[in-house]
């Protein structure tokens, strides 16, 4: 194991990968679904104010995401109800709320992104060589609970030891509390942790913030004018060599 006891993974465009088209195809089921539970109880908004509805919560979460939290799953349902109109979510029935909350998430699972196809390997031998996992996600439009079930289906959620989802602690990625609340469940120093991501500012930005050393994994946008990282490979399947030619201290 050398001078790592700890590997932190991000989620999305490492673990697993999402594209534009999976993006749209959730949106319109969130939107087509808000749409019917609100049409039963007597509402009638079009399609494009729906749309521009989750557009605005959109910009509101991704607002509260620039200073380092996040809202919880429920509160980001609540917004995206009174973007449709002033004082709706007051006026709707808590059966409308939570059958708008379940269309909302669960158009996760109707178009799922697929999983790297060497993550379970490496999770596999990882384990195996006696390293602690640890899990970091933004979670965006899905809630945790939700990523939980997908990575049981995938076969991968019995390898880690922590799983740190920002609508849960009410933090996101880059800021340093979210990776000083994992490390510390982990209950491993943070000189031999190790945090494995894609994305320059919430991951190497994000673990450098907590003194945490960092491998990066594919090509991120920016990466030759930003922070760099201690470690960059290719592919998740050499996350193993990474560790191997890791320096001692960020």
């Amino acid at each position: 194991m050398g001078n790592v006891e700890a590997v932190i993974f991000d989620l999305w465009q490492t673990l697993i990968f999402d594209n534009r088209e999976l993006g749209r195809d959730r949106t319109r089921l969130r939107i087509e679904g808000a749409s019917n539970v609100l049409n039963r109880s007597g509402y009638s908004f079009t399609y494009e104010h729906l749309r521009e509805s989750f557009r605005s919560c959109y910009r509101i979460c991704h607002a509260k995401h620039d200073i380092g939290e996040d809202y919880s799953f429920d509160e980001q349902v609540h917004i995206f109800i009174n973007c449709i109109e002033d004082g709706l979510l007051e006026r709707l029935d808590q059966v409308d709320i939570d059958r708008i909350n379940y269309h909302y998430a669960e158009a996760f699972f109707d178009f799922l992104p697929p999983v790297d196809p060497d993550a379970l390997d490496l999770l596999t031998t990882l384990h195996k060589e006696g390293y602690k996992i640890g899990l970091i996600s933004n979670t965006g439009m899905t809630p945790g609970r939700l990523f939980r079930r997908y990575m049981e289906d995938l076969g991968i959620l019995e390898f880690f030891h922590v799983l740190t989802f920002s609508d849960e602690v009410g933090l996101t990625k880059p800021s340093k509390e979210i990776f000083d609340i994992t490390i510390e469940q982990l209950g491993v120093p943070r000189d031999k942790v190790v945090h494995v991501g894609d994305h320059i500012t919430n991951d190497v930005v994000g673990a450098h913030n907590a003194d945490i050393r960092v491998i990066l994994v594919g090509s991120a946008q920016g990466k030759e004018d930003a922070e760099k990282p201690e470690v960059h490979v290719d592919r998740l399947r050499d996350v193993q060599y990474g560790l191997k030619i890791l320096p001692d201290k960020y």
